[in-house]
């Protein structure tokens, strides 16, 4: 059976009642989560997706549980705060603050921070950094060791063209992808560069990002750069800076890109990124299930 990708919203909505699917998925008792379908690991970009970039470590594990998913783009702040950050907790430090906690910190007691998520089943396979361009060369090896110590396939971080060149050498050093995260601006050309740049420059494919702000199917790039890609953002947009929709609303070719990752059995993380408006009457986490839902049933239909 083939769906279109409008088919497919309105049967994730359908099959399942809004308030129910969470605790549906979290009904599976104390079986491991799996995100994964049809050989395509879906995964979250957390705690973004649950409305921020700081929270308590064990309330992020504790929802992707709920959820049931195996899987993460994590953000460094709730692992910063595990190991004691002076800026976490809505404390406010200063850069020298952080540069001298950070070259200083014990990065290996992330390990315990590590083996709390892989033995509930949770795999940690990104670790996103904000702010990595104005970090010193000492922090910039921290972020590359940190993640290395969290089991990490890759670091991400958002792509500006003039620092590129620089972080890549890191990634080559430590022989860890870095994949770059583009918003509508990026076009693929820009991606192209940070790739002649150093060996372990990726890219970190958004492709509602890219279909809104190049007003074109993601699907070519993919295509042309899959081996070059360590995880695509999966959102739904309109073309022409259009708005973000709920999965299946858009002119995004989610399902065509699921199925071209599946097919071609690539190693790439569809990582969802919610940032449509919660309907009235909804919550966050129901809509976070819904997308996870659409996504399976592109992938096993």
């Amino acid at each position: 059976m083939h769906l279109t990708r409008r088919e497919l919203g309105h049967l994730a909505v359908a099959l399942v009642p809004a308030g129910l699917l969470p605790a549906r998925l979290a009904a599976q008792g104390a079986r491991k989560p799996n995100s994964k379908f049809a050989g395509v690991q879906v995964g979250l970009n957390v705690p973004y997706n649950f409305g921020g970039r700081e929270m308590d470590p064990d309330e992020v594990l504790s929802r992707c549980l709920t959820l049931n998913v195996n899987a993460l783009e994590l953000r460094s702040q709730p692992v910063e705060a595990f190991l004691g950050s002076p800026g976490s907790n809505g404390r406010k430090a200063t850069p020298d603050e952080m540069t001298k906690w950070r070259t200083s910190v014990q990065i290996d007691r992330a390990a315990a921070f590590r083996k709390k998520y892989e033995s509930a089943g949770v795999l940690i396979e990104i670790v996103k950094y904000d702010g990595i361009y104005a970090m010193a060369d000492a922090e910039v090896d921290y972020c590359f060791n940190l993640a290395k110590t969290l089991g990490a396939r890759a670091i991400s971080c958002e792509i500006d063209a003039a620092h590129t060149e620089r972080i890549g050498r890191f990634a080559d050093k430590h022989k860890l992808m870095v994949g770059y995260h583009g918003h509508t601006a990026t076009a693929p050309a820009h991606w192209e560069a940070a790739f002649a740049q150093a060996k372990f420059n990726w890219a970190n494919l958004d492709i509602g990002h890219f279909l809104a702000g190049n007003n074109t199917s993601p699907v070519p790039f993919l295509k042309q750069h899959h081996a070059r890609i360590t995880h695509v953002h999966v959102k739904d947009r309109k073309m022409h800076e259009g708005a973000t929709t709920p999965f299946g609303q858009g002119d995004t070719p989610i399902v065509e890109v699921l199925r071209l990752i599946r097919d071609n059995k690539w190693p790439i993380q569809a990582t969802i990124e919610f940032e449509y408006p919660v309907p009235a009457g909804s919550d966050r986490m129901t809509e976070i299930a819904k997308t996870i839902e659409f996504c399976r049933q592109a992938l096993v239909s």
